[in-house]
């Protein structure tokens, strides 16, 4: 549906481009490759929680390292949410976004539907926007994916009741839930750098495997340099630096500092290679 301006120029009805995100979100969440990803996401919690029940089965406690949270799974399901996440936001949550990022406009010029998407009275401008909203929504269903699975199963294997901070004082479950909620929403917003990136890739290429193999390979080329000790001057500035810092979610009170570094670096890294793409897409061929 479009409206018609006094100038007589065409402009497409607000509630027009609600439909665009609306059919963009079911077809992205329909398509099987997601439902895969969105499945192996849900299963982590649960090997997770299914090991550490096996492992302290008998009175005995977890051993060894692991992530961030897992000794306290015992004493608390919990914890369970804060260690899956902690053990999907280095690489399995980013890979999927990354998957999904990258599909988003090469995936389309690939199987030839990207011009008939331009015909709709939508633009290169507002389709990109679309695009992106849609890999943002789906940066937080991923999470939530986790987070849910991760609750459910640790409600199921342990015990839930009042759970103890890293500051070591005492908080009750509704204040603990509500925390939990708000780590995975700052997990969420981690993955915006990653969302622009893989969006940015996706407008070089017509090709969508292409750009979700580079993507994932930035990604892990990201991660690689992120633990080399000798390259510490720049490790700062990569979008993945800061991303366990939403443990500082779990200290009474809360360290804000580096929760705040990683959502200004998201932003910056959303700005830089949201313009990038915004730039190369307005500006591409697209002819088949």
């Amino acid at each position: 549906m479009t409206t018609t301006s006094a100038a007589g120029v065409r402009r497409p009805n607000p509630l027009w481009a609600l439909g665009l995100l609306r059919s963009e979100l079911v077809t992205t969440v329909r398509r099987w490759r997601t439902l895969a990803l969105l499945g192996v996401l849900a299963a982590v919690p649960v090997l997770v929680g299914v090991a550490v029940r096996i492992e302290t089965r008998g009175g005995g406690q977890v051993g060894g390292e692991g992530p961030a949270f897992i000794a306290q799974i015992t004493n608390n399901g919990l914890f369970l949410v804060f260690t899956a996440l902690a053990a999907t936001l280095p690489f399995f949550l980013p890979m999927a976004v990354g998957v999904v990022a990258g599909d988003a406009i090469a995936g389309e010029a690939g199987a030839g539907t990207l011009r008939y998407l331009l015909v709709a009275p939508a633009g290169r401008t507002r389709l990109l926007f679309t695009k992106y909203a849609t890999v943002l929504v789906f940066c937080l269903l991923a999470t939530l994916v986790v987070a849910v699975s991760a609750l459910a199963v640790g409600a199921l294997l342990f015990p839930f009741g009042e759970l103890t901070t890293i500051s070591g004082t005492r908080i009750g479950l509704g204040e603990g839930l509500a925390r939990a909620l708000l780590i995975a929403l700052v997990v969420a917003a981690s993955l915006v750098g990653v969302a622009a990136l893989g969006l940015f890739v996706s407008t070089l290429t017509n090709s969508g495997i292409a750009a979700m193999a580079t993507t994932v390979g930035l990604l892990i080329t990201v991660q690689i340099v992120d633990q080399i000790p000798q390259l510490h001057a720049v490790q700062p500035y990569l979008f993945s630096h800061y991303w366990l810092s939403f443990a500082d979610l779990m200290r009474d009170p809360v360290y804000w500092d580096d929760l705040l570094r990683d959502l200004g670096l998201q932003a910056l890294y959303a700005a830089v290679f949201g313009s990038a793409a915004w730039a190369r897409f307005t500006a591409k061929d697209i002819t088949a």
